[in-house]
């Protein structure tokens, strides 16, 4: 297993991956049951919103993890550039 206490930072984005990871299973799973092309749309829809929960929730405990550590500009610039990935895959 593990020989070494990871960052707490890093423990919490991991964790937060998994457990997104876990509701991708459970949703895909969910679709094979349900076996219907109108349940798995909407199913696929409530993940259109769990991705980008996700992300944001990680980068901004990644962002808590850093802070301190770097630069205000360096942080900004994080952030603009987590915006601008938002504002590119916008409709």
């Amino acid at each position: 297993m593990f020989f070494f206490l990871p960052d707490k930072h890093v423990l919490a984005m991991a964790a937060v991956r998994v457990l997104s990871s876990m509701i991708e299973l459970t949703a895909a799973i969910l679709m094979l049951k349900l076996n219907r092309v109108e349940a798995a749309l909407k199913i696929n829809a409530t993940l259109a919103f769990v991705g980008p929960t996700v992300m944001l929730t990680v980068m901004a405990l990644g962002l808590w993890g850093l802070a301190g550590k770097i630069s205000p500009v360096k942080m900004l610039t994080i952030i603009l550039g987590v915006g601008l990935i938002f504002y590119g895959v916008r409709r």
